[in-house]
């Protein structure tokens, strides 16, 4: 008995110091600077959310936290290199909606975007906004939608590209609506609202930060705002749901990690989030750039992205795009 004891206790003290090693190397983390990767240029919202993100991370955890811009494919490019990387803490992602539930399914790229991953925290969410060119005689949705099924294809809607989400929303809701206009896929958003307001194009989703600077000169017409609610720059404006229950599309901003990174940093990560998006100060950087902050953190950050897929798939047949489109 005494035998059997005195070798629980050996093998007991050898787990104990098998995981001390781990435990400690994560409370020790950051030992050195840590990489933000963000899949599109300097000067977007994504790239402006990682950088406000960096600078409070980096102060917090006592080492830098450093942008790096790995531009191209939509975000795969910089998606693929973060679930290549090793899973040490010191390369994450700060990914958006389409980098995990569009571009996989619409392009072929070389990572999947919910089994490479670890959802660590949400840092901002922003809803898209439904605008019209105050030469349609509309005035509500529903006016709109009246007012294209007597024009049935007369008409066309704009986006910053095809398969962003703002096309995807755009498609979405004339699937449900079921009214035809013809979507016009722009190189970004600035010539298509450009257009929007010179009348070249009838319809545009976009974000509240390129349009509000139209809405309130009168030069666009705003119908509704894409989130479940309404939108906190735009209260009197209703929400599309308000029309069509159930339609809620919008796009959130946060950190993911590669698969294998150890717990305990994602859990320092996440609650560092959670202080950062509650600082009045960090809030009012975001909604700056036209983005509310968030905090929804590890389990139901995942299951957020699983309960969204459903959406996605149905809005990528309705705008007909991808080979994965099924």
């Amino acid at each position: 008995m005494y035998a059997s004891i005195g070798r629980l206790g050996f093998f007991a003290a050898l787990l104990a110091g098998a995981l001390v090693p781990a435990t400690a190397s994560a409370q020790a983390w950051p030992t050195r600077p840590v990489k933000l990767v963000v899949g599109f240029a300097a000067g977007g919202n994504t790239d402006a959310i990682g950088r406000i993100a960096a600078d409070r991370l980096g102060a917090a955890f006592g080492q830098p936290f450093l942008i790096e811009n790995r531009v191209g494919a939509s975000g795969a490019i910089a998606a693929e290199f973060v679930a290549k990387s090793p899973p040490d803490g010191y390369t994450f992602f700060v990914g958006a909606t389409p980098n995990i539930l569009v571009v996989p399914r619409v392009n072929k790229v070389n990572y999947d975007g919910q089994k490479d991953f670890i959802p660590v925290a949400i840092l901002t969410t922003n809803p898209f906004v439904l605008a019209t060119h105050p030469s349609i005689p509309v005035r509500t949705l529903r006016e709109f939608v009246d007012y294209v099924k007597t024009r049935p294809g007369k008409l066309n809607f704009g986006s910053g590209g095809s398969g962003t989400v703002a096309h995807l929303s755009g498609a979405l809701l004339l699937s449900r609506a079921g009214i035809n206009v013809a979507h016009i896929p722009y190189k970004g958003g600035a010539p298509a609202v450009a257009d929007l307001v010179g009348g070249q194009i009838q319809m545009y989703f976009g974000n509240a930060s390129e349009l509000i600077p139209h809405i309130r000169a009168g030069k666009v017409t705003v119908l509704g705002v894409s989130s479940e609610k309404r939108a906190r720059e735009l209260p009197d404006v209703p929400s599309i749901a308000e029309t069509y229950p159930g339609f809620h599309t919008y796009t959130w901003n946060g950190l993911l990690a590669p698969v294998g990174t150890p717990r305990a940093i994602l859990e320092r990560v996440a609650q560092e989030v959670a202080r950062m998006v509650a600082d009045p100060a960090v809030a009012e950087r975001f909604h700056k750039i036209g983005t509310d902050p968030s905090g929804i953190a590890l389990e139901k950050f995942a299951e957020l992205i699983r309960k969204e897929q459903p959406m996605w798939v149905e809005a990528i047949k309705a705008a007909g795009i991808g080979p994965r489109a099924e």
